[in-house]
């Protein structure tokens, strides 16, 4: 039995994931724990009035501990209805990634809406609480855009490195009867070569895992380019091994999974080590 983590922060009550996970049903037992954050105006407006009169302060965190209560009962009678096993945290504070971090730590996946992650304080996703999210967590993160209907196609990065084959592998451990889909390994290089790293091994290896396989190189650079190019697939899915822990990596850098996970078009699977 897979053990999932749903997390949801802000205003809004996260439906992709529920959705995706019903979609799964039947093809193997999960379990859900529920793990929700409050919105996060009330410790930005408490920093900014201090020593002032907190009256308004505290009704607000009343109406925020009471947005918390509201999603986890849509959780709860979501599941109910779906026949999912279920359970809740119950963490009724505001973002913490050291407590996704623990909780993750005992999770098979992570299921987050790409689109509303705290989207009242930055709609522009991954934000800076979605950043922090992926970056913390120490198992697999499918993030599920809100219109989610169906998977019939999957699309696997790949740049020839040990992340993008674990991100592979890891999809594939989560995910073994979405492995008869078509899949595309995509290879994305501006260099005109049409060489692919490793390629015998790595045909050797996923067909042992896929049913039907293709192998493309793209000639066109991945950052600026790929979201454009993969919102034109219809029911896809995408694994990606970016995203991994260090922060440096990002700074005065975009990296091709932003710009999906912007567009909200498609669920995107993320493992790093």
């Amino acid at each position: 039995m897979k053990q999932v983590l749903i997390v949801g922060a802000g205003h809004h009550f996260p439906k992709g994931p529920i959705t995706f996970l019903h979609s799964m049903q039947g093809q193997e037992r999960v379990h859900v724990k529920g793990l929700f954050f409050r919105p996060v105006e009330y410790s930005t407006l408490a920093a900014s009035r201090m020593g002032a009169n907190m009256i308004p302060v505290l009704d607000l965190e009343d109406n925020e501990k009471e947005v918390i209560a509201v999603h986890k009962a849509l959780f709860s009678r979501q599941c109910e209805q779906y026949h999912i096993s279920y359970s809740l945290h119950d963490n009724d504070r505001e973002w913490s990634k050291d407590l996704l971090q623990k909780e993750s730590r005992f999770a098979d996946l992570i299921l987050i809406s790409g689109e509303l992650f705290y989207a009242e304080t930055d709609n522009r996703q991954p934000n800076q609480y979605l950043r922090e999210a992926l970056h913390s967590a120490e198992c697999p993160v499918l993030l599920v855009p809100e219109n989610f209907t169906t998977v019939q196609h999957l699309y696997m990065a790949y740049d020839g490195s040990r992340d993008s084959l674990y991100a592979l592998k890891q999809f594939c451990y989560l995910f073994p009867d979405l492995t008869d889909l078509p899949t595309e390994i995509l290879y994305i290089n501006e260099e005109t070569s049409d060489t692919i790293p490793d390629l015998d091994n790595l045909k050797q290896y996923t067909q042992a895992k896929f049913d039907c396989m293709s192998f493309s190189r793209l000639h066109f650079n991945a950052t600026d380019y790929l979201a454009t190019w993969i919102s034109e697939k219809k029911d896809a899915l995408l694994v990606s091994g970016s995203f991994g822990r260090s922060r440096l990596s990002y700074i005065g850098n975009r990296s091709f999974s932003e710009d999906v996970i912007h567009e909200n078009q498609l669920p995107i699977f993320i493992a790093h080590r």
